[in-house]
């Protein structure tokens, strides 16, 4: 196999990560002052080769909804987000990482089972609205695997990928699981899309009316701070933060509001499309970072932060109140907007801190690298569509080149080292160098028809092996 080496200028991070070092990390020119990262000073990615370790613990924290340009260090200029860029300047921040897909339950198939969406019906939903599918029991997961070479595995927060009865997490390996199993809840009420009370302990429910941030983060601080009698352990932690409704802790006069209407019959409550703003989503965002740094302080508390290893992402790109400059699109869309997050790793015991990858990776492959500093062996009937980066992180490899490939119900995309390719539901095929346009204008599609007609018939031939969409 190839090697590929990113072709992104290399520059040198130092003094503030805001707007204008975030934009010249893309390649642009500056853009308008943001905020600076206290202290913050960032190398190009080198492993640190030849340390050893135990098999590490594994917190995977998931924000909902997350720009990528959501969190300061990543350019926000009025979101302070200290906690998330504290773990960026102690691990690695990654530039052009992806989520599986541009919709929360596709991209939770992605993680949870390290392949693309449209390999299991379920992953076809974009995203589940009801009972009729999800992730089947009998498919190896993340979870399930890590199980089985002795980890102790929990869910808590949004599992967003089927319902109960046939579906669940301690159904996929999971052996706790604490949350709600649909794609939205009222913060306060618990109350799901369909008016359904969706907080649960196990396959129970769970009565508690408090602010759902507050609550999922005591129970993975609990979590953390356990003695596990010398058994790693996986935490996938799903915030749904900032995900609509636009509720910060307090509100609980709008939040009173959003309940009559869905106790009334509003199908469409929870979307809240006629409130939040910036500033409330900027509360919610400022909330996710607060409860991610409790939950680090409790980790550093235990002891075991070195043989943790911690990673941050977002189920896809930012919605109505997201900031995503430079990026064009949004959440649902194969746009960078859509499928462009913000993705942080940190493992103390093997990665040095301080450092920026510009390598293109996406959910999947967290998942096949998982598996493999974990020691453990994905399935053999179930081949994994990500590609593990243990090597490129921890022994200083050349990242395999490949393709990275999306699929949603009217668009397609497929990036090739700086090279996208795009057809969006105007159904023109569409061609960019990344390298220079990350904003996707200026179209190279009749300039280059060679590569647009290569990296289409590349996209066809995954796609061909694909489940179909159901008429």
């Amino acid at each position: 196999m190839t090697s590929y080496e990113p072709q992104l200028s290399r520059r040198a991070f130092g003094g503030a990560v805001g707007v204008t070092a975030a934009a010249a990390a893309v390649g642009l020119g500056a853009a308008a002052p943001a905020q600076a990262v206290e202290g913050a000073h960032e190398r190009e990615f080198r492993a640190a080769r030849g340390r050893r370790s135990r098999r590490p613990n594994i917190l995977f924290v998931l924000g909902d909804d997350l720009g990528w340009a959501d969190l300061s260090s990543y350019g926000s200029p009025h979101i302070k987000t200290p906690n998330l860029d504290r773990l960026a300047r102690q691990g690695v921040r990654f530039t052009d990482a992806y989520a599986g897909s541009a919709t929360c339950s596709p991209t939770r198939f992605s993680l949870y089972t390290g392949r693309y969406p449209a390999r299991t019906e379920g992953g076809l939903a974009e995203p589940i609205a009801d009972k009729s599918v999800g992730l089947e029991p009998t498919h190896p997961t993340l979870a399930s695997l890590l199980r089985d070479s002795g980890y102790s595995t929990a869910l808590i927060g949004k599992w967003h990928a089927g319902y109960l009865p046939d579906y669940g997490p301690t159904k996929s390996g999971w052996q706790e699981f604490f949350g709600n199993f649909g794609g939205a809840l009222e913060y306060y009420s618990k109350l799901g899309l369909g008016g359904e009370y969706d907080l649960y302990e196990g396959d129970a429910t769970y009565r508690d009316l408090r602010y759902y941030t507050r609550i999922i983060t005591e129970r993975a601080v609990e979590y953390v701070s356990r003695d596990h009698h010398g058994r790693p352990w996986l935490l996938n932690l799903n915030f749904t933060t900032p995900h609509w409704p636009w509720i910060a802790e307090g509100d609980t006069e709008e939040s009173a509001g959003i309940v009559r209407r869905i106790k009334a019959g509003d199908g469409r409550a929870l979307w809240h499309q006629d409130g939040g703003s910036l500033d409330k989503y900027r509360q919610m965002v400022e909330d996710l970072d607060r409860s991610v740094g409790e939950v680090l302080k409790a980790l550093k508390r235990s002891g075991q932060e070195d043989d943790t290893l911690v990673v941050f992402s977002s189920d896809n790109g930012g919605e109505r109140f997201s900031y995503n400059w430079p990026l064009s699109g949004n959440k649902a869309s194969l746009q960078e907007g859509g499928i462009r997050v913000p993705n942080i790793v940190r493992w103390p015991a093997r990665l040095d801190g301080g450092q920026v990858s510009r390598v293109p990776v996406f959910s999947p492959d967290w998942t096949a690298t998982l598996l493999e500093v974990a020691g453990t062996r994905p399935h053999p009937a179930y081949p994994l569509d990500g590609v593990s980066l243990a090597g490129y992180l921890l022994r200083g490899e050349r990242p395999a080149e490949r393709d990275l490939f999306w699929r949603v119900r009217g668009e397609r995309a497929l990036r090739r080292g700086p090279w996208k390719y795009y057809r969006g539901k105007a159904g023109r095929d569409q061609l960019f160098d990344l390298a220079g346009d990350v904003r996707e204008q200026a179209d190279k599609a009749a300039v280059e028809p060679a590569r647009l007609a290569e990296l289409r018939s590349a996209w066809e031939a995954v796609d061909a092996g694909l489940l179909p969409y159901p008429a």
